[in-house]
């Protein structure tokens, strides 16, 4: 069953007297209680897909055409993203939508306490008690494996590690209980060793919470390691969609075909020798 839908989105900018689309006719569909990646290269117009989604189009963009709908919580009932207000919005942004940002470090705010920041998240979407949103943030923090999570809550982010600062901003996205888990480059930042360990637990939530979760990332390995279905996005266009599997067996369009010969294979360098 479909949970997102975006349509034919074509999203413009500014350019000598008109318009410029730099996202063309963009269409993709993540299913219930799958992952979903949409890789390509940095300036392929993912990030700002990502964005018309949340409804955080910079200023002086425009989305041109398109609809982007998420199915709601009854059967049969969606709503066009693109049609909601900015109140609206913010109540489907980080909560049945959570966002977990590429620069985990970047993104939390140095002069907060974690624990004043996911109490915060928790109670921008749910009506609790500080102290049962305190209690809510010790368990959301247990979820995402933080080590020691109720002594944490008084750190400050530059107390933890990229790893551990990457935990904090999934628990954040879980606070509202979402749906979707948008995920934009979430493993950028960090060694592969907790690229690893992120990747894992993004699929420990997709199977014990039923989330989907749409990943963005130009790391065609971690599409491979993580995703069940992928989109190749290339000059603000959809050049491929395909299953995983299907598609590292037998990519269609060149562009894949180029991503695929780049990544790095062991025992490359002796096969050139």
């Amino acid at each position: 069953m479909t949970l997102l839908a975006v349509r034919g989105l074509t999203i413009a900018f500014p350019w000598e007297g008109g318009w410029r689309p730099v996202v063309r006719g963009v269409s993709l569909a993540v299913e219930r209680g799958e992952i979903f990646g949409l890789v390509g290269e940095s300036g392929s117009g993912k990030t700002l897909t990502a964005l018309a989604i949340l409804g955080l189009l910079p200023p002086n963009a425009r989305v041109m055409g398109g609809s982007i709908e998420l199915q709601g919580p009854e059967a049969g009932e969606t709503v066009d993203l693109l049609t909601l207000g900015p109140r609206e919005l913010r109540r489907v942004r980080g909560g049945r939508i959570g966002l977990v940002f590429q620069e985990p470090a970047t993104a939390l705010n140095p002069a907060y306490t974690l624990g004043f920041q996911v109490v915060e998240a928790v109670r921008a979407h749910r009506t609790l008690s500080r102290r049962e949103a305190r209690d809510e943030a010790v368990r959301l923090l247990d979820r995402v494996a933080l080590p020691d999570a109720r002594r944490r809550l008084d750190d400050y982010p530059h107390q933890l590690s990229g790893g551990q600062a990457q935990r904090v901003m999934i628990a954040m996205a879980l606070a509202g209980g979402p749906d979707l888990l948008l995920a934009d480059e979430p493993t950028t930042a960090l060694d592969v060793t907790l690229q690893a360990q992120i990747l894992e637990l993004l699929e420990d939530l997709r199977r014990d919470l039923g989330l989907s979760v749409l990943l963005i990332t130009h790391d065609l390995g971690v599409v491979a390691e993580t995703c069940d279905r992928v989109a190749v996005m290339h000059a603000g266009e959809i050049v491929e969609e395909a299953a995983v599997e299907a598609l590292f067996r037998a990519p269609a369009h060149p562009y894949t075909r180029a991503l695929l010969a780049a990544v790095p294979r062991l025992g490359a360098a002796e096969d050139r020798t």
